[in-house]
């Protein structure tokens, strides 16, 4: 046979696209496949035994309409297409889907359609019930919640709630998120066939679940009605309630459906009862109608027929399958219960190794610090010992300074009383010398009113001499050493007795004075020496009780001696006589003896010139005038330092 021979044997197809609620399936079909022949290829395709409950749709001029079974799928009104395109549906809903459910497949596939219904609100749902329905889905498409897997956002792209639901509560996706996720994370141990199946168990309880509309009236010029079709039968309800019917009438109360162009009509199978009559806006309506109305009819006296030996075979193995999941879940979640307790275990193992590791590291460091520690404190008790004796020996330096304190405090006490003493005897001395002053001032008194009236004396002799030579030599005054040798001689010898006795007396005189300056010059000098000793003594105490309270009382001692010595009697100042003399009787005088055998007056200039030792003292003098008719000067001068100079 020829290649173009086997062509043109070869059957025309044409091409078929299946869509379901989650795939698309192409086929090719011959062109003398009728309906159930393109039907069953795709049951076939998915595994699907419970072929009753589905069927294929399309959509013609706007309308929903199914394709039928006994009719060529060409012969029918299809869309005009390449491939012509079919959504496998369920056709009939069961009226429980615990018991008509059968295969896995099957549930699985009500579930995609219910759920897809109830998100494009075909059926209405409540919030609280959308949200549990949510949480199945999730179950049945990830398993059981792990928050260590399934972190917040992992249900971002997922359509889980009706968009009404969404707009009537402002919530945020992830609120409700965060609320179907608590739900969700009760789910656990779930299977997915299980989660689906309790997802349709709450769908079938929805009052518009498997409820097929179509809009009626029961006059030809007014749609004010609704017809419902589902498994229990048939209802009428209002176009504003879609929720309650008006009217419903079981299977098992209709006696025939019939339809005459737009018009159906119902008959109760009470022959009493009213029949019901209404008109549909199209034929074809009334021929889907018809057609809904005898497949669930027959749904529903098959239920409640004697099984035939297909479904019992389904029933049981659907059984066996069942109690073959159950059994597999059962292992699968004992394995899974061991698999977690022994995960448990092994990280209470790993926990308790880690808790034990880390007991042992601080054992280790416990025991390395407790050496530390006994190094530490062994460290510490020597030092201990060590400042123990170091405590000791300063214990026994601060009884020996102790003791000390108390010798030096009664030393300290004896030395001030001693020091009190000599302080007071400092005062005596000091008072005496006031005293002596005093005394040394009258005396210079008394001394300088001899002096003056020496000099009186020696004025008046001078006097009486010039008033002798004018009266013997008249002629000689102006020239007296024109006058006679003896003359001269004999005027002196005259004049030199009263002038002898003079000199005799101011010699007397200053043996006195001389006697009372050395005897004021030793005590002054035992006085100066014994001050000396007490600053001395009193600035070496200073220096070894400042810590004690008696450093005051040494400035006040010191003080005191300062003011007695600053108590320089009057005498002992400077002081005039005349209007030219001054007499210093402060230190001491110069050691000399006045010439008592000296001719004065006499013609020649005599100074006699005595030196003496140096003293801290003022420069005075004492100085005489001129006396005769001869240039004559007698220099008495005093000076106080060892540096001063006596004239006489």
């Amino acid at each position: 046979m020829s290649i173009r021979g086997l062509k043109k044997k070869q059957p025309k197809t044409f091409k078929v696209k299946i869509i379901t609620v989650d795939a698309e399936m192409e086929f090719s079909c011959e062109m003398k496949w009728k309906g159930k022949d393109l039907f069953d290829l795709v049951c076939r395709a998915l595994g699907l035994r419970e072929t009753w409950f589905f069927g294929l749709q399309y959509t013609m001029k706007g309308m929903c309409t199914w394709l039928k079974m006994d009719k060529k799928v060409l012969d029918q009104e299809i869309p005009k297409e390449d491939p012509i395109s079919f959504h496998f549906l369920a056709k009939f809903y069961p009226e429980k889907v615990e018991e008509e459910l059968l295969q896995e497949i099957t549930q699985h596939l009500f579930f995609l359609q219910v759920k897809k219904q109830i998100l494009d609100e075909e059926i209405y749902c409540s919030p609280e019930a959308t949200v549990l329905l949510a949480s199945y889905a999730v179950q049945a498409k990830y398993g059981d919640y792990d928050p260590n897997f399934h972190e917040p956002g992992f249900l971002a792209h997922d359509e889980l709630l009706p968009k009404r639901v969404l707009r009537q509560y402002q919530l945020t996706a992830e609120m409700w998120e965060e609320k179907i996720t608590a739900w969700y994370a009760e789910h656990r141990g779930i299977a997915r066939d299980e989660a689906e199946m309790n997802y349709l168990k709450i769908a079938q309880d929805l009052e518009m679940y498997g409820v097929n509309y179509f809009p009626i009236a029961q006059n030809k010029n007014h749609t004010d009605l609704l017809l419902g079709v589902d498994a229990k039968g048939i209802h009428i309800y209002s176009i504003n309630n879609r929720f309650s019917p008006n009217k419903s009438f079981e299977w098992s109360a209709i006696r025939n459906i019939s339809y005459s162009e737009k018009e159906l009509t119902i008959k109760p199978l009470d022959k009493k009862a009213e029949v019901f009559k209404f008109f549909s806006s199209q034929l074809k309506v009334n021929k889907l109608i018809l057609q809904l109305c005898i497949g669930n009819h027959d749904l529903f006296m098959r239920r409640r027929k004697v099984d035939s030996i297909e479904i019992q075979q389904m029933k049981a193995q659907a059984r066996e399958e069942k109690a073959r999941k159950k059994m597999e879940n059962q292992r699968l979640a004992r394995e899974k219960q061991l698999r977690e307790e022994a995960e448990r275990a092994k990280e209470e193992l790993e926990r308790r190794l880690f808790q034990l590791e880390d007991e042992a590291r601080q054992a280790n460091e416990a025991l390395l610090r407790s050496q530390e520690a006994a190094e530490l404190l062994a460290e510490k008790a020597q030092i201990a010992e060590e400042e123990a004796k170091l405590l000791a020996q300063n214990a026994a330096e601060a009884e020996q300074e102790r003791q000390r304190l108390e010798i030096t405090a009664l030393k300290t006490k004896e030395e001030k009383r001693l020091m009190e003493q000599k302080m007071r005897e400092a005062e005596l001395i000091a008072v005496k010398l006031v005293k002596e002053s005093d005394r040394r001032a009258k005396e210079a008194e008394h001394l300088k009113q001899d002096l003056h009236e020496a000099r009186e004396a020696e004025r008046k002799a001078k006097q009486k001499l010039l008033d002798i030579t004018r009266l013997n030599y008249p002629h000689m005054v102006k020239y007296p050493h024109y006058l006679p040798t003896d003359t001269r001689d004999a005027n002196f010898d005259k004049g030199s007795i009263k002038l002898d006795l003079k000199d005799i007396d101011l010699k007397r005189l200053s043996f006195e004075i001389e006697r009372e300056r050395l005897d004021y010059l030793e005590k002054s000098k035992k006085f100066e020496d014994r001050l000396k000793e007490l600053k001395s003594e009193i600035h070496a105490l200073k220096l070894e009780e400042k810590q004690s309270g008696l450093y005051s009382h040494w400035n006040e001692v010191l003080g005191s001696l300062d003011r007695s010595l600053g108590n320089i009697p009057s005498w002992m100042k400077t002081f005039e006589t005349g209007d030219s003399s001054d007499i210093n009787l402060h230190g001491p005088f110069p050691a000399y003896s006045l010439n008592p055998t000296s001719s004065w007056p006499c013609t020649n200039k005599i100074q006699h010139t005595v030196p003496v030792q140096k003293s801290s003292f003022q420069t005075n003098s004492l100085i005489a005038n001129s006396v005769g008719t001869g240039t004559r000067k007698q220099i008495v001068k005093v000076q106080q330092h060892d540096s001063d100079v006596i004239y006489i």
